[in-house]
């Protein structure tokens, strides 16, 4: 990865004290088939966010983490602290698929997906609104406070901290039915730690999209630091075709490809290449730096800049291309490789670990039981000499509807079920349901590990609990 030659150097001034200043960056607005992607991306991942929590599927809130209850909804689908380990299976699905697009086309994630990017480009789109274009927006801050730039600062700002209140809101109403949420804030009834998420979701938003910006991609992201252990010569990346580019020079539109201009005449007599030297690249990179330099770390492949070149070459009539997703080493000309040990080792892990989801939320079992045997003794006697043993099964509802259960023993031992213990249990509730077991005297003797078997009223098992059975020994 090659260096940056525009990162700031720190240095010393007069009074001996360090500093690194870092220019604002104003990147100018473009269109194009990537700027056209990319509005589409904000659309769709902001779209969920903020539809999602008012979605309702089955009387269910469509992604809901209620933490209290500790049960997450998630699309029909209810988990329970038991099935951490397929929530954790997600996020390693997560990861692995940020890996295999990674090593496949470098920082897609970055430039299309990251909410840092995302909120960004709302918050840019806001200002653009307010302040006008670069130009605009750069003369703006040049000049003196007066009404007109007071009122034109006010706006936005009162813009960015609505949009961060929404946002905040938005982001509790994940963890809070959001329809009680709404109806706690419009009476003003709102609790302590709901008020201070709100507020503190809010304020990372408006810091983060409003002030850090690109700040954030070049220092506080660690995706940044080790993407390069995900890239070889064969990931696709945002390249500056030097070889076709160089050396760079201005002329005017008319002039013809590669046109040797009198500066390049009377002093290396080499046509010029592609590139004109417009800067455009540079000044719609919402990160402020030109990729002519070469793959730099503060690059998040927004692809603006290959936006803004195309248009360039349009206008010189030139071919696309001078900036553009490309390998290293299909710039050498080498043939690149899709299909390689990297790639193939991410996509065999991802297809693994989503098979396994899958297969995971398939076999799982509406109704957690556990049986807990009664601590005060092991076995009773009873009348004429008969053994009992107690228990306590403590059964829990994973599903969204009602269900009567009732719990038999499984065994070949000649054990009776003392009654017929049966329970209706409510969507998610927690029941304890006694159970006695009893054989006749000398029937058992020993410890003997039983089956108990959970089955709903049409007889159907649900699920399976382990348990001994204990009686004296024989004499």
């Amino acid at each position: 990865m090659k260096a940056d030659r525009n990162i700031p150097v720190r240095v010393v001034d007069s009074g001996g004290a360090l500093y690194a200043k870092e220019p604002k960056v104003y990147p100018r607005e473009v269109t194009g088939r990537f700027q056209r992607l990319r509005v589409a991306s904000v659309f769709w991942l902001l779209g969920m966010f903020y539809l999602f929590p008012w979605i309702s599927l089955g009387g269910q809130q469509l992604v809901l983490f209620d933490l209290p209850a500790r049960r997450f909804h998630l699309f029909g689908l209810t988990f329970w602290p038991q099935d951490f380990y397929l929530l954790t299976m997600l996020l390693v699905i997560a990861a692995v698929t940020l890996f295999f697009f990674t090593a496949l086309a470098g920082r897609l994630w970055c430039g299309y997906a990251c909410p840092q990017t995302v909120w960004t480009e709302v918050f840019l789109w806001i200002e653009r609104r307010i302040e006008g274009d670069r130009n605009a927006r750069m003369k703006l801050d040049k000049a003196a406070w007066t009404r007109a730039k007071l009122a034109r600062k006010a706006a936005k700002q009162a813009a960015w901290i609505a949009f961060a209140a929404w946002t905040g809101f938005t982001f509790v109403g994940f963890f809070t039915p959001i329809r009680e949420l709404s109806h706690e804030v419009a009476t003003a009834s709102l609790g302590g730690w709901e008020a201070f998420w709100i507020v503190f979701y809010g304020f990372a938003t408006y810091g983060n999209a409003g002030f850090l910006r690109e700040q954030v991609c070049k220092y506080m992201c660690p995706y940044a630091r080790f993407q390069g252990a995900m890239f070889d010569h064969d990931t696709l990346v945002i390249s500056y075709d030097s070889v076709r580019g160089e050396p760079r020079g201005h002329r005017k539109r008319s002039s013809a490809l590669r046109a040797v201009d009198a500066v390049a005449r009377s002093t290396t007599a080499k046509p010029l290449g592609d590139c004109i030297d417009c800067l455009a690249c540079v000044q719609v990179c919402p990160t402020g730096i030109d990729i002519r330099n070469g793959l730099q770390i503060e690059c998040i492949a927004c692809a603006a800049c290959i936006d803004a070149c195309d248009a360039v070459m349009d206008k010189m009539q030139y071919a696309r291309g001078l900036i553009r997703y490309t390998t290293e080493h299909a710039l050498a000309g080498t043939p690149r490789r899709v299909l390689r040990p990297r790639t193939l080792a991410y996509a065999a892990i991802l297809v693994g670990f989503v098979g396994a989801f899958f297969w995971a939320v398939a076999a799982r079992a509406p109704v957690i039981v556990e049986v807990l045997h009664d601590r005060n003794a092991l076995f009773r006697t009873v009348a004429h000499g008969a053994i009992e043993n107690g228990y306590s099964v403590k059964l829990v509802n994973k599903t969204d509807a009602p269900v009567t259960l009732s719990v038999r023993p499984s065994t070949d031992l000649p054990l009776r079920l003392v009654g017929r213990p049966s329970v209706t249990l409510s969507p998610g509730e927690v029941f304890s349901l006694p159970m006695t077991l009893r054989t006749a005297a000398d029937g058992v003797h020993g410890r003997h590990a039983i089956d108990v078997v959970v089955s709903d009223a049409q007889g159907s098992t649900l699920a399976h609990g382990k348990a001994h059975f204990f009686a004296p020994e024989a004499p």
